[in-house]
């Protein structure tokens, strides 16, 4: 009884949002502890820094304890990525980060520490979730993408090498060029220049942004989109079911019963 006490205390403790908001409060005090630490700091401060980091490596050691003793199925915590995102954090961060030689990793690891921030606020898991399923269908976006790349660099090396063989000197050299003009990064003195040995040459940039940064971009820009709309969705529904809140399909199935049950009473003789 003790012991399924002391779990429901943790339990309330972790779902608390006011220890949620507490711990997003140190990943950002340690996000801002590792800027500050990247600045010649007097040797009181100096001292100061290190008992802040230690009090966050302690706490957030205690805080990953505390989400572990409050899971009721020890075995499913190990089953969420997240968990094991955040454990690795955690256990790498408690290597010394002075007069080591771990040193430098330490140091690193502190600075992936704002990436816990994802882990704990939800929109932010969506939104990285959302980002890695869409990969595939970037995949196939990108590659057409590097195509036209390939096929304007091309013709850009043949045509405008003798006009400036700093941008257009070779394939690669010109695909390079083509980033820039597709990134609007003073893209118009590059078709200026060759403006002035073929006049027509706009049609060429014209038309390479246009497949690119309008085209393609929007393409990248609709896939995340659409696949974030059914993260939010799924989340939704998952929230619905852990609050035992009835869900679209379950008031559609609730109206089907119902008007099966209408027919049926209409069909019946008086």
């Amino acid at each position: 009884m003790k012991a399924t006490e002391l779990q429901n205390r943790f339990e309330r403790i972790r779902s608390n949002k006011t220890f949620e908001i507490f711990v997003i409060s140190v990943i950002i005090i340690s996000a801002l502890l590792v800027g500050a630490k990247t600045y010649d700091m007097p040797r009181g401060f100096a001292s100061v820094t290190l008992i802040l980091d230690w009090f966050i490596s302690a706490f957030f050691l205690t805080e990953i304890t505390i989400r572990f003793l409050a899971e009721k199925n020890k075995k499913q915590f190990f089953k969420s990525f997240w968990n094991w995102f955040d454990t690795l954090i955690v256990i790498v961060s408690l290597i010394p980060a002075e007069s080591t030689d771990l040193a430098l990793v330490g140091r690193l690891v502190r600075v992936f520490r704002v990436l816990r921030m994802i882990s704990i606020i939800p929109e932010l898991r969506i939104l990285l979730v959302s980002l890695v399923k869409a990969l595939p269908q970037l995949g196939y976006v990108m590659l057409l993408m590097f195509i036209i790349f390939y096929i304007y660099a091309a013709v850009g090396s043949t045509l405008f090498e003798q006009i400036n063989s700093e941008l257009w000197g070779d394939i690669t050299i010109s695909m390079l060029t083509l980033f820039r003009v597709m990134t609007f990064e003073d893209w118009t003195d590059v078709m200026y220049e060759t403006m002035a040995v073929y006049p027509l040459s706009w049609l060429y940039y014209l038309t390479f942004i246009f497949f690119t940064a309008f085209a393609f971009l929007n393409m990248v820009i609709g896939i995340v989109v659409g696949v974030m709309e059914q993260e939010n969705a799924a989340a939704r529904l998952e929230a619905a079911a852990e609050n035992n809140e009835p869900t679209l399909n379950d008031v559609m199935a609730e109206l089907k019963s119902l008007r099966e049950t209408v027919n049926k009473f209409q069909k019946s003789p008086d």
